[in-house]
């Protein structure tokens, strides 16, 4: 097909939003656009931007970088869809940087929608989920497409059944469903044919997982029998029945890389008891040791919510007693942020804002230093690393197994590809240098 044109997909949010901006990019193709970065300084004619919600931050980071796009690309088409546009619907019909605005189930009618859009300058679009649909299994019927990665996104699992109280996503993403097995695996090997030698697994809650009765689990083993050199990098995941299990599959597979990023939102019963959380601190802590026991040098990252209603000074020291506990190696910190039409956005007890910036500040401090400590402990180790990019300094910059940033010297490397490297040093930004092995 003749090329519509430049078209530019920019992203905001998770590694879910990833792999769908991917999937929109092939749709793109498909319809003979010609894909270019958000930062192209030529001719763009469209322009997707793939919102996120999850915080009201990231709202309001969505809505400047329409504004920001309109004014560099004045004639640009400019469509917004992702977890904003579920949300904020109204908000963004006012918007006039926006030409057209589209949920998050219109994702895989975007191309179509696009071209409807640009031969008639109108559209019907707002179709959108049930929140109490059944659990099912989609397809996607598109590959993802990563023209400008290292890594590939796939996509396998939608949505979340948890209702926590403070968290919008239920409501922007829909009800639990997993995506087609045979689908993902046919993806996987696209990937993997490609030349990507890292696959990160993406979804709301991956270990919820089930096509047919063939959980995360069941889907790990068969993507790890498939022939060639490559990793495959879980991204974050939720309490599960299944998570013990998860453990085996990782100690037995040496393909899937020792790193997982695990929500605990806060450290005491009793916040996440309100939270709507699904699990206590002691089981909690009893599959963190489980996991370091299974793996050793695991990479066990978290996110963390300061300043939740109800949440006073006692309870944030326990908290904070309890992080240190479970040394985690990376943590995300969020200060509350209240999301209309959810439960916690009415709860009494909200934590004045010095306190929740004083608490933050107290959490960032010992982040960095049980940081710190898991990078020492990965001194004088063999860490298989893929080298992304060669930095100004002719030395070449990439990520572990157990995602440490690792810095290496040598002319041997070749970049986007798994090599051994032993760690000599470590230095005060939390990489570690090293000498191919």
């Amino acid at each position: 097909m003749t090329s519509a044109g430049n078209a530019a997909v920019f992203t905001i949010g998770c590694r879910l939003n990833q792999a769908d901006a991917a999937l929109i990019c092939t749709r793109l193709e498909e319809q003979g656009w010609s894909i270019v970065r958000p930062e192209y300084e030529g001719r763009v004619d469209l322009l997707v931007v793939n919102t996120c919600t999850v915080t009201g931050a990231a709202a309001r980071k969505s809505r400047q970088a329409v504004r920001k796009f309109r004014r560099n690309h004045p004639e640009c088409c400019i469509v917004v869809t992702g977890c904003s546009v579920e949300i904020e619907n109204s908000d963004w019909a006012k918007e006039d940087a926006a030409d057209l605005i589209l949920t998050n189930p219109e994702k895989k009618d975007i191309a179509d929608l696009i071209i409807k859009y640009l031969e008639h300058k109108s559209v019907s679009t707002g179709h959108t989920f049930s929140l109490n649909q059944p659990v099912k299994v989609f397809q996607e019927k598109a590959a993802g497409h990563f023209p400008f990665k290292s890594r590939a996104f796939l996509k396998v699992q939608e949505g979340c059944n948890n209702f926590c109280s403070y968290c919008i996503v239920p409501y922007a993403r829909g009800p639990e469903r997993s995506r087609d097995w045979d689908e993902v695996i046919s993806d996987f090997k696209q990937f993997i044919n490609a030349g990507f030698e890292e696959v990160v697994l993406t979804g709301v809650n991956i270990c919820a997982y089930n096509d047919n009765g063939r959980a995360l689990t069941d889907l790990l083993r068969e993507l790890c029998k498939i022939d060639g050199k490559f990793r495959i990098r879980l991204s974050s995941t939720e309490p599960h029945p299944n998570n013990m299990e998860l453990l085996e599959v990782m100690r037995n597979n040496q393909k899937i890389c020792r790193f997982l990023h695990l929500s605990l939102q806060h450290g005491t019963d009793e916040i996440l008891k309100s939270m709507n959380r699904k699990y206590t601190t002691a089981e909690f802590a009893d599959f963190i040791y489980a996991a370091r026991q299974a793996m050793p040098g695991i990479h066990l990252g978290t996110d963390i919510i300061v300043g939740y209603p109800g949440e006073t000074e006692e309870l944030f020291q326990k908290e904070l007693d309890f992080v240190k506990e479970m040394a985690f190696a990376n943590i995300h910190i969020f200060t509350f942020s209240p999301r209309e039409g959810t439960p916690a956005a009415n709860m009494s007890g909200r934590v004045n804002g010095k306190v929740c910036e004083a608490r933050r500040a107290r959490l960032s401090v010992l982040a960095a230093d049980l940081k710190r400590d898991f990078i020492i402990s990965q001194l004088d180790k063999e860490l298989a690393v893929i080298f992304e990019r060669k930095g100004e300094d002719g030395r070449f910059y990439g990520w572990s197994d157990n995602y440490i940033n690792v810095i290496c010297d040598s002319s041997e490397i070749v970049k986007n590809s798994i090599v051994k490297v032993i760690t000599q040093e470590a230095l005060p930004d939390g990489s570690l240098v090293g000498n191919l092995a």
